[in-house]
């Protein structure tokens, strides 16, 4: 029998890896896709009060995310509920969803993307973010380039003024 080399290891400390802003939305990378064969990218994000992920809808990945601090506000299709740290919930690919700070204290919740690909795009905008000002197609181009389209359903007001949201 043949000797078989073991899987890479990729080990992350806590705190490290990566971190960008997406806005006023961090983003901490932990895995890529290329620690993990392309099967999924675990990323982490903390939302600062009146944070608003606006709403988006994906045509090329699914997202799991767990609520490891604060409150965190997810509407997904036509379902809304507030997860508090322990809390999980699935987004599936195309649906519109959208996240926010639901609470008076920051919070924090780790994304699991599957497949992985889409933390490319997080990395990109945090690129541009740091850069200045962008040409106003930028974020578009880049949106469509990861498959992502944005929207401004009817109960977007809503959930802005019901958490005192401040929308980028």
């Amino acid at each position: 029998m043949a000797a078989t080399e073991p899987p890479p290891l990729t080990v992350v400390q806590p705190g490290g890896g990566q971190v960008g802003q997406l806005g006023s939305i961090g983003v901490h990378f932990k895995l890529w896709g290329h620690d993990t064969g392309g099967a999924l990218s675990v990323v982490e994000h903390p939302f600062p009060v009146g944070a608003l992920v606006p709403p988006h809808l994906h045509t090329r990945e699914d997202e799991y995310s767990i609520v490891t601090e604060g409150e965190i506000g997810f509407r997904s299709g036509d379902r809304e509920v507030v997860l508090g740290a322990g809390g999980y919930i699935t987004k599936p690919r195309g649906e519109l969803h959208a996240m926010w700070n639901a609470g008076a204290a920051p919070a924090r919740m780790i994304e699991i993307i599957s497949p992985a690909g889409f933390e490319h795009f997080f990395r990109e905008v945090a690129e541009m973010v740091t850069a200045g000002p962008v040409a106003d197609d930028a974020g578009a181009d880049l949106a469509a380039r990861y498959g992502l389209s944005f929207a401004e359903p009817d109960w977007l007001a809503d959930v802005v003024a019901r958490y005192g949201l401040t929308p980028a």
